[in-house]
């Protein structure tokens, strides 16, 4: 059950930003084998410079076409982790227009006494899911 954040600079068409969400979402059904509709995102656009990516020494330059994605999730390895990062690279400018070089990525762990999907209950711990 990945929750994905996307962080982009305003400016892009609903549809543009639709593309972008359902991309991502292929992505996690095909790389980190999310089941249909276990979709959790969040896209939330800012002004231009509100998003500042240096290129910690690897020669990237980035445009005001940047995307943040970061995804919690549980129990993915490394190896899954790697084809994600090639997935929503290659999708991403294939499906949305997005450089490589724009996109940064982030994958961050937690347990499932960690979610909450509603009605204040630990759905994982539970039992209901």
């Amino acid at each position: 059950m990945p929750f994905v954040r996307i962080d982009l600079v305003e400016g892009r068409t609903l549809e543009q930003i639709h593309t972008i969400a359902d991309a991502v979402q292929e992505c996690m059904e095909e790389v980190f084998a999310a089941p249909p509709r276990d979709r959790y995102q969040v896209v939330t656009e800012h002004k231009p410079g509100r998003i500042i990516l240096e290129d910690t020494g690897l020669g990237l330059e980035r445009t005001d076409g940047v995307v943040v994605i970061s995804v919690l999730q549980q129990g993915r390895s490394a190896e899954q982790k790697q084809a994600l990062y090639a997935a929503l690279a290659e999708r991403l400018e294939l499906k949305a227009g997005v450089r490589p070089e724009d996109l940064m990525v982030n994958v961050s762990e937690n347990t499932r006494a960690d979610w909450s999907f509603g009605m204040g209950r630990a759905q994982f711990l539970t039992g209901e899911l």
